[in-house]
């Protein structure tokens, strides 16, 4: 959710903010802006809209060294041009952009007003400008104490025109990431931003603020104290970010998907204990098996996918397991359990709702692993250990190779548990031969994308759609809804198979096509059973299943076909037919399929 880019160096520096804006749309966002200190001042430009809008007003010689620039996602005031960032102060010498919330800023706003102040917009942010315009005095000191005084979350950049010279950057629940280079530095909130100009950075942790000019940056706390701080190199080159011969990102990403699945098992199969190594949990075997319990934490598809986590792990390893939406068990005040294993699950590492269970966990004395795409990330740095997926970036809004590589990942862990305990050397062995069928398998589905854009186009204009699985299939259900919702715009649910009879078959009628997730599994035949309920309504029913059932042709629409494998690796190849679903319906349909309204790639606020 929203977008930081600043830059301050000796290059003119608004193509490398327009670009970093690009780079950062993904994202998602209504509206956008730039500030740009020239000859002249402090020039601010924006606009709603997508940034060619606001590109199109920009004055064709706009020159300057130092600037900051934003896309923004509404949360205080609706998306138009006076919203936008950045937000300046009374005297319009002072530029803010901001990420997250400020939630005191109705009485800081108030107070500010009574002293005199003028605002101009109905967002949050603009307080930060006017409190540090109220402050006075050299910058980073005005920007600490204004932060000082505020509540809530904040990843922000600042310039003053009067100190052309810096750019102060903080944060407090939202990234900030500060790229080195040759005499110019980078401001960002993703290494998205920055990668086709430096890849050395530096990630600033809560409540920390940097001063950043042309030859380097110092970091301090919110009260003065420095800090040190490590740089770290960028893990993928800016071609990983780039869409290539592809339409869109998310066809690109689900076809990435075999070559992502093998990075997340690359070195990780021990063949000759027949487990997984994981060395980065930070938790001997000891320790792991004293747990009793595990409970994984995620939103949207990392919840989904924490589902199928959990019946993974209870199944190889006997021990309870369930997945929970982090942004519920977050505010219900939990128990925390010594003996029980927290995993957090989140793609981009900085998903809001995720990061404050995690601290909620630790609070109170939990162990907290983390199974997160991007290194370096607030999440991966909040654990205690964790897996990192490697499934390369993801630009696409909808979560697709991340979300298998996330199942793949919870394979791992429950192999490694499960040998740990009493899953036997030939279970052991069973698993890791079918771990590595997966990439090839994934191959052959992906062949067969032309046969999932037929049945994507027999049922893209209806307007309501089910999906079910029994047991390990009902997470995949969960998933093929929320991307059929997610891009393109059909209502759709999920249920598990056996609750068909407990309500929703109420709503089976020809106009409703029901998905059944149907691995040839030790419930298969129940799974028919479900099938031929639907069938007996005269609802349309396709399949998605391995080969094989001579009966099934008479008894459904459309099949689409996927490998046999182990069954507990069954969802991760059930998932990729929905994927291929959701995209060529939200094509037939004219989505925006990458940014699909209302919905961010990384949600950062409550």
């Amino acid at each position: 959710m929203c977008g930081i880019v600043g830059y301050i160096g000796r290059q003119d520096a608004l193509p490398i903010l327009l670009a970093g804006l690009h780079r950062l749309e993904y994202r998602g966002y209504d509206s956008s802006g730039v500030a740009l200190h020239t000859r002249a001042g402090l020039k601010v430009h924006k606009a709603a809209g997508k940034i060619r809008q606001m590109e199109q007003s920009l004055p064709r010689r706009l020159k300057g060294t130092v600037g900051i620039a934003h896309t923004r996602w509404a949360t205080h005031g609706v998306p138009n041009d006076l919203n936008a960032h950045p937000h300046l102060d009374c005297g319009g010498r002072i530029a803010v952009v901001h990420n997250g919330i400020i939630e005191n800023a109705p009485q800081l706003r108030a107070e500010l007003e009574a002293d005199g102040h003028v605002f101009r917009s109905d967002t949050d942010t603009e307080v930060l400008a006017h409190l540090i315009e109220a402050i006075g005095g050299e910058l980073d000191q005005a920007v600490r104490q204004a932060l000082g005084a505020v509540q809530g979350t904040y990843g922000i950049a600042v310039l003053d025109a009067r100190q052309p010279d810096r750019l102060i950057a903080a944060r407090n629940g939202s990234p900030v990431v500060i790229g080195l280079g040759d005499r110019e530095m980078f401001v960002a909130s993703d290494v998205a931003a920055l990668v086709r100009y430096t890849e050395q950075v530096v990630y600033l942790d809560d409540r920390e603020v940097a001063v950043v000019d042309a030859g380097g940056y110092r970091t301090v706390t919110l009260d003065d104290q420095p800090t040190s701080k490590s740089p770290a190199t960028v893990q993928w080159g800016h071609e990983a970010y780039d869409r290539g011969e592809h339409e869109h990102y998310m066809l690109k990403e689900i076809l990435e998907q075999p070559e992502a699945c093998e990075r997340t098992i690359k070195g990780r199969l021990d063949l000759q204990f027949n487990t997984a190594h994981l060395g980065g949990l930070n938790l001997t075997p000891r320790d792991l098996l004293e747990i009793k319990r595990v409970k994984i934490l995620g939103c949207g598809s990392a919840y989904y996918s924490g589902i199928g986590g959990a019946h993974l792990i209870e199944a190889l390893t006997r021990v309870p397991a369930d997945a929970e939406p982090a942004s519920e068990f977050r505010y219900r005040n939990p128990v925390i359990e010594k003996d029980c294993l927290y995993v957090a699950v989140s793609q981009s590492g900085e998903t809001a709702d995720t990061l404050a269970a995690v601290h909620e966990v630790q609070r109170k004395g939990g162990r907290v692993l983390g199974v997160v795409n991007v290194v370096g990330s607030s999440i991966a740095r909040a654990c205690d250990g964790g897996i990192y997926m490697h499934a390369g970036p993801e630009v696409s809004v909808a979560s697709t190779k991340t979300f298998t590589c996330t199942l793949v990942s919870f394979a791992l862990l429950a192999l490694y548990l499960g040998r740990i305990r009493d899953l036997s050397p030939a279970q052991g062995k069973r698993l890791i031969d079918g771990l590595q069928r997966l990439p090839e398998q994934m191959r052959e589905i992906l062949r067969g994308a032309e046969g999932v854009r037929a049945v994507a186009r027999k049922y893209a204009s209806r307007g309501n759609a089910f999906f079910i699985g029994r047991a390990n299939g009902y997470p995949v259900a969960l998933e093929g809804a929320q991307k059929l919702k997610e891009i393109a715009y059909v209502h759709a649910e999920a249920y598990p198979a056996s609750e068909l009879k407990h309500g929703p078959l109420a709503l089976i009628c020809p106009e409703t096509p029901t998905f059944v997730l149907l691995p040839r599994d030790h419930l298969y035949e129940k799974s028919i059973s479900s099938l031929e309920e639907i069938r007996a309504r005269r609802g349309p029913v396709i399949v998605v299943t391995p080969p094989g059932d001579e009966r099934l042709p008479g008894k459904v629409d459309d099949i689409l076909a996927v490998p046999a494998s182990e069954d507990e690796l069954a969802p991760i190849l059930l998932t990729l037919p929905l994927q291929l679903l959701a995209y060529y319906a939200a094509v037939e349909l004219g989505r925006d399929v990458d940014q699909p309204r209302n919905l961010a790639k990384s949600v950062t606020v409550e």
